[in-house]
């Protein structure tokens, strides 16, 4: 399955629960970097809902009962059919996109780089350095459950500055797929282990 279409939409954002024993390597990304488009998008859209806590800090957003919709819609520049993803939180609502409806998933995209910036302000640590190692664990290791609904990476384990980490060399990254590999991701959850630092970003389709 190719990524190349989902990584460059990770790149360009970011410019702008049992795991079994793994198989081969890589095989866990290219089941949740598999390609979805295009996008057959119901009129109210798609719901995921949306939970985020972790240990106060500056910048950092709780969000208790928050939303990510994933809309059609068509973009003023050229008139075509696009997609837009719509974020609401405790205080705020934004629009962010446009995104090809041929494309990757907005809805990773959107959630690996909100992961990525949480996790660079509870730690202080460079999003570039996180986002590496991020990327680096979904697109070479991972584990996949047999049956091919659960995909999971720890984007810090065994890393060199585990000590300035803050608990986020914990970080397990969890993603629940649906059997069509084509079918929007059922559940995106970032967690640490333990109560320190307590992070969780969880995303579950309604």
């Amino acid at each position: 399955m190719k990524r190349t279409i989902a990584t460059a939409l990770w790149l360009g954002l970011s410019a702008g629960l049992a795991v079994s024993s793994p198989l081969a390597a890589g095989e866990a990304g290219d089941a949740v970097f598999a390609e979805r488009g295009p996008w057959s998008v119901e009129p109210e859209g798609l719901r995921w809902s949306v939970h985020v806590d972790g240990p106060e800090a500056a910048g950092f957003l709780h969000v208790e009962d928050g939303s990510v919709t994933l809309n059609e819609i068509t973009d003023p520049s050229d008139k075509k059919p696009a997609l837009q993803l719509t974020q609401k939180t405790d205080s705020r609502t934004r629009k962010i996109g446009p995104f090809p409806i041929s494309g990757g998933d907005p809805v990773l995209t959107f959630f690996l780089e909100q992961t990525t910036r949480d996790v660079a302000k509870l730690t202080g640590g460079s999003p570039y350095y996180i986002r590496n190692r991020m990327k680096d664990a979904l697109f070479r290791g991972g584990k996949i459950s047999q049956d091919g609904s659960t995909a999971s990476f720890q984007p810090f384990e065994g890393d060199p500055n585990a000590a300035q980490m803050r608990g986020f060399e914990t970080l397990t990254l969890t993603f629940v797929l649906a059997q069509d590999p084509k079918s929007p991701i059922r559940e995106l959850l970032a967690q640490t282990e333990g109560d320190e630092p307590g992070y969780v970003n969880r995303m579950v389709l309604q």
